[in-house]
């Protein structure tokens, strides 16, 4: 067979050097174009995109302007430029990464959403103690419960804070205990710890694993009866 074998599939001949990545709208590639080039075509362009995503930007601080009442508008607005100025780094940085799956202003969009929905959550927690500790365990325990459901929840609620104290590292029950019981950001919490979304993310799924495995063991389970079926 030749070097442009074709693959068999659903009946249909696919040649195997065409089989790629959607091709870019007209649009996508002139951005993509201008901002990959030089001079006076690469500054208009990057200027324009700034304003994209300023507006992305300003939209998502205004979205969420309700749950953020001590925020005046000087303080969203430097928070929109902000994130506007972060979203244009990434965005150049990641041009090698785009596929065309979107438009290029859609995917260049989100950019801007997520950095200022972040400074926004960080804003929102500057200043305020990041509780390591629970607040209040019966955060676990459900709103209703059936009478003779009770004393079964109550042992599984004791064995699991027995399990959080004794099982896990203590990085991993202060990592637990933020991002699960008291709702803290993780972008928040990577912050204060001076660590990474990754990593955090990792150690809260090697957390609830432990836990899981340990109660697994005693014949207890954290799932729901739908979850189990």
């Amino acid at each position: 067979m030749s070097a442009t074998a074709a693959l068999r599939v659903d009946n249909r001949l696919v040649d195997s050097t065409t089989a790629s990545a959607p091709t870019l709208d007209p649009e996508s590639r002139e951005w993509l174009d201008a901002l990959r080039g030089g001079g006076r075509q690469h500054d208009d362009a990057v200027a324009r995109l700034h304003e994209l995503l300023l507006r992305a930007a300003r939209f998502e601080c205004a979205r969420r302007r309700p749950t953020l009442p001590h925020l005046r508008g000087n303080d969203l607005d430097d928070i929109a430029n902000q994130a506007a100025d972060d979203a244009l780094v990434s965005v150049l940085r990641k041009l090698d990464t785009f596929r065309g799956a979107s438009r290029f202003t859609t995917w260049a969009y989100k950019f801007a959403l997520l950095e200022a929905a972040v400074k926004l959550r960080r804003r929102a927690w500057q200043g305020r103690e990041v509780p390591l500790e629970p607040e209040t365990w019966s955060l676990f325990a459900g709103a209703e419960i059936e009478p003779d459901e009770s004393a079964e929840q109550s042992e599984l609620l004791e064995t699991l804070q027995q399990a959080i104290a004794e099982e896990l590292t203590p990085h991993q029950r202060r990592v637990l205990v933020a991002l699960a019981l008291n709702g803290v950001p993780i972008d928040v919490l990577a912050e204060r710890l001076n660590t990474t979304r990754g990593a955090l993310y990792k150690t809260l799924h090697d957390a609830r694993r432990k836990l899981r495995g340990h109660l697994d063991e005693l014949g207890l389970s954290l799932e729901t009866p739908e979850e189990a079926n």
